[in-house]
């Protein structure tokens, strides 16, 4: 891995406590005041690094579907607030002692990297469990409340200012910026939650039915393609569907259909097995209650749902004990993602980004100062990614 040389443009001046440093010119964050408002660029003209933080220039920026969510109020955030946690970025400036990668590695200035939507403490009674994704006292970039000392939290900014403690991991030169920037949210969960049908029964081989054809379920399809399972995909949109063929998926279904219609579960489920199997594994995710209970009442005796998709508040879902109980089902949620997900994440881009048109995915590029039109056409869901570019 190559690291690109990067023209001084910090300045530190003397700090008693961290590493004062200063940006020429100032960092600017898109700061979202709340439901209703546009954002509003500030102006950060300097930040203060603890032994261990890092000061990132920021490639470039995709759109979350949960920061379409919090715009549009379908889930509660603190403001004001920096959005975005999709992202790639190098290196300009790092705190006393420098900064570590997830594999130990002293990260160097200049170097391309890619880092968690969450920052656990690595102490309390949850990371020590290995739920370093539920820690205690998580801080999430893009997430939190914007304060002093930490202006930079957030992917929409032309800079980010990692904190200690956040698992960052290096990237290549040579792959897009388009394919990199979903790998901390999108492609660490999907690394999570195919992680976690694997515990449960194998992928070699497997029926998967995957319910969702957006970014998430577009990577799910990839990775389990690659880990030797047959995918379904099931979306109500057709140019979803024909996406998800191009990423692996062997059959499609349209969920409006009748399950034994041409476009049915049932015909695309002959299509992809021959007999029409039930799949072992369902992964939801989409968010959408008819597509939770579609799943349950796919998944074969001794199978798994695993939910991922359901990140807002939404209607509650009967759910009964004695199906669970005799088909021997295990119902498992997966929210946010420890850093080995992020590895993995990595690592399947880096090896698969060729194979699979991910560069493709985002349709649109904005600028910085346009975020505001970034999410309203990232709302629109004609594209699986919407960027932002700082520069």
């Amino acid at each position: 891995m190559t690291v690109r040389a990067v023209t001084p443009r910090v300045l530190e001046p003397p700090a008693r406590a961290g590493k004062g440093v200063s940006v020429y010119p100032s960092a600017t964050a898109m700061v979202w005041p709340g439901e209703g408002h546009r954002h509003e660029a500030v102006a950060v003209p300097g930040v203060r690094l603890s032994p261990g933080d890092a000061l990132v220039e920021i490639e470039l920026a995709t759109v979350c579907g949960s920061d379409v969510h919090t715009v549009s109020g379908h889930r509660s955030a603190p403001t004001p607030l920096v959005l975005g946690h999709e992202q790639v970025g190098r290196v300009v400036a790092l705190g006393r002692g420098g900064a570590k990668s997830t594999d130990g590695h002293r990260i160097a200035l200049g170097e391309r990297i890619v880092w968690s939507v969450a920052v656990p403490c690595g102490r309390c009674v949850r990371c020590r469990r290995g739920l370093p994704q539920k820690c205690l006292t998580l801080q999430k970039y893009g997430h939190e409340r914007m304060r002093r000392g930490w202006e930079l939290s957030g992917g929409f900014a032309t800079h980010a200012h990692i904190l200690d403690g956040t698992p960052m991991v290096p990237v290549p030169d040579d792959i897009p910026a388009t394919v990199l920037a979903p790998a901390s949210c999108s492609t660490a969960t999907v690394a999570a939650a195919l992680e976690a049908a694997a515990a449960i029964t194998t992928l070699e081989g497997a029926l998967v039915l995957v319910a969702g054809a957006g970014m998430l379920g577009l990577t799910a399809v990839a990775m389990a393609t690659e880990a030797g399972a047959r995918v379904v995909v099931s979306d109500p949109d057709p140019a979803r569907r024909d996406t998800a063929l191009t990423f692996g998926a062997v059959a499609v279904s349209d969920p409006r259909s009748p399950a034994d219609s041409p476009l049915g579960l049932a015909a695309a489920l002959v299509r992809a097995d021959g007999r029409g199997a039930a799949p072992t594994v369902a992964l939801e995710l989409s968010g959408a209650p008819a597509a939770v209970r579609a799943l349950l009442a796919a998944v074969d005796v001794g199978g798994a749902l695993i939910l991922v998709g359901s990140v807002s508040p939404g209607p509650d879902i009967a759910l009964d004990p004695e199906q669970l109980v005799r088909r021997l089902l295990t119902v498992r949620g997966v929210h946010n993602y420890a850093p080995r997900h992020l590895e993995q994440a990595v690592r399947f881009l880096s090896e698969s980004w060729t194979r699979f048109p991910f560069a493709a995915q985002v349709g649109k590029t904005f600028p910085l100062a346009d975020v505001d039109e970034a999410i309203a056409e990232a709302a629109t869901g004609t594209y699986p990614r919407v960027a932002v570019l700082p520069g």
